[in-house]
Formats: C-alpha cells, sequence, structure tokens
C-alpha cells in the first residue's frame, strides 16, 4: 500500500486494541471511541487504573500537556503504550515532534502513528526494548520476529 493511501483497517485495530486489553482513558472525552472500546473489552477506566494496564489513550491539546508522559509511564504494562491523541492540522499547538520529545524526556520512544478520526492524530510512545524486563523482551522480539521485523 502507498504510504500517502488512507488505511481501511478499523481503528481499534490500527490501534492494537486486543480483545481484553486493559485500558485507561486520559483527558479524552471522546464517547464514540469509548463505545468501540466497550465493543472489543470491558476492562476500561477513565483516569487512573488500579493496576498497570495495556494502553492508555492520553488526549494532549498543548505541550504543558505532555508533562504527564512521564506519570503515564507508570500506568502500562512493560509492553504497554500511551496513544498520545492530539489535534491534527498547521493550527494545532502540538507538532509530533513535540510528542516525541515529551516522549524521549520520559523515557519511552515513537514507534507508530494512527489517523484517530478527521480531527486527531494518535502517536505510540512505549518502552525501548532494552529497557522491558526479560519477560515482556522476550515476549516483544518473538513478536517482532513473527511479523518479519528481526531475524
Amino acid at each position: 500500500m502507498s504510504p500517502d493511501v488512507a488505511s481501511n483497517r478499523p481503528l481499534l485495530d490500527k490501534l492494537g486494541v486486543k480483545p481484553g486489553a486493559r485500558i485507561a482513558i486520559v483527558h479524552l472525552d471522546d464517547p464514540k471511541f469509548v463505545s468501540l472500546l466497550r465493543g472489543r473489552t470491558s476492562d476500561i477506566v477513565q483516569g487512573r487504573p488500579s493496576s498497570p494496564c495495556d494502553l492508555v489513550f492520553f488526549g494532549a491539546e498543548q505541550p504543558t500537556d505532555l508533562e504527564r508522559i512521564r506519570d503515564l509511564k507508570a500506568w502500562i504494562e512493560p509492553d504497554g503504550a500511551i496513544w498520545v491523541v492530539r489535534p491534527k492540522g498547521g493550527r494545532a499547538l502540538l507538532r509530533d515532534t513535540d510528542v516525541i520529545d515529551a516522549g524521549l524526556a520520559a523515557g519511552l520512544v515513537d514507534n507508530k502513528i494512527a489517523s484517530f478520526s478527521e480531527t486527531h492524530g494518535a502517536m505510540r510512545l512505549v518502552f525501548r526494548l532494552r529497557d522491558r524486563p526479560p519477560k515482556a523482551r522476550a515476549r516483544s522480539a518473538s513478536t517482532a520476529r513473527k511479523r518479519g521485523l528481526v531475524r
């Protein structure tokens, strides 16, 4: 597929939401998205989860919002992710580079972007493989091999 052709994959597939995934939603007021999530998992909390979760969906509008990433990092499993959902377009206060820099400052790296909606994009932040505990690192390496990303 050409890089400038929109994906026809369902949003939750693009975002890696697996059935039964543990999800936390922070500063993201999107009832339609929450409804989609509930079709795939019932383990969804608004705000801080009681135990580490698979995915955090974090709405950010301005650069100061990104300061929360360091705290949100403690909310995810070692092989989990934070999706930073931000407005699209040239008039948006946040740029991709702002999200990348904030992730790096928190010890996370970006490894995927997705169109979240007509008005918002999302960037996934994850732990570096070398920073994951051995069990999670082995699971991630196995997944990467299956996808043909490493040998």
